[in-house]
């Protein structure tokens, strides 16, 4: 399916503490293997949104954070109430301790198929689609998604949805 066609939102009320529990509980193997410590702390707890969509633009969030983190690493999920475009809304912020993006890649990472690490990428699988489809997925639902990251310290992802 091609991301730009009209997607209709199934929008319903989706606990946000519920969602990002399952999802933690779905990569807990693949993070204890790397020794990786999840962690997550849900302040804002519920939020109009289509559940399949954002239940997928965080698991790929978390997918590559993961990926992108060393073992004996350390990724935090939060959620919070913020005002942005001067509308009440909802962050979803997924932290990681990993290798940090180098600044001159991060505007073009949500880009499809845009690689900032080819070597890696080949090696780790993917399709290079994951940020493009978490972009799609925020703008949908009349949100956005922010990056914020220092090279050797890790990466913050956050998804910005209107509530």
């Amino acid at each position: 399916a091609d991301l730009e066609q009209h997607e209709t939102l199934h929008k319903e009320p989706v606990m946000l503490d519920i969602l990002i529990a399952e999802a933690v509980e779905q990569f807990q193997k693949m993070a204890s293997n790397k020794k990786i410590q999840m962690t997550y702390d849900v302040a804002c707890k519920r939020l109009e949104a289509d559940a399949r969509k954002l239940e997928q633009a965080l698991l790929n969030l978390m997918d590559n954070a993961i990926k992108y983190t060393p073992e004996g690493g350390h990724i935090e999920i939060t959620t919070s109430q913020e005002t942005f475009f001067d509308k009440s809304g909802v962050r979803i912020a997924v932290r990681d301790s990993g290798q940090g993006i180098d600044p001159k890649h991060l505007p073009r990472i949500f880009e499809r198929f845009y690689r900032a690490d080819e070597g890696r990428d080949r090696e780790q699988g993917g399709t290079g689609l994951g940020l493009a489809i978490v972009k799609h997925i925020a703008l949908l639902h009349g949100g956005e998604v922010q990056v914020a990251s220092t090279p050797g310290v890790g990466s913050t992802f956050s998804l910005l949805l209107p509530l």
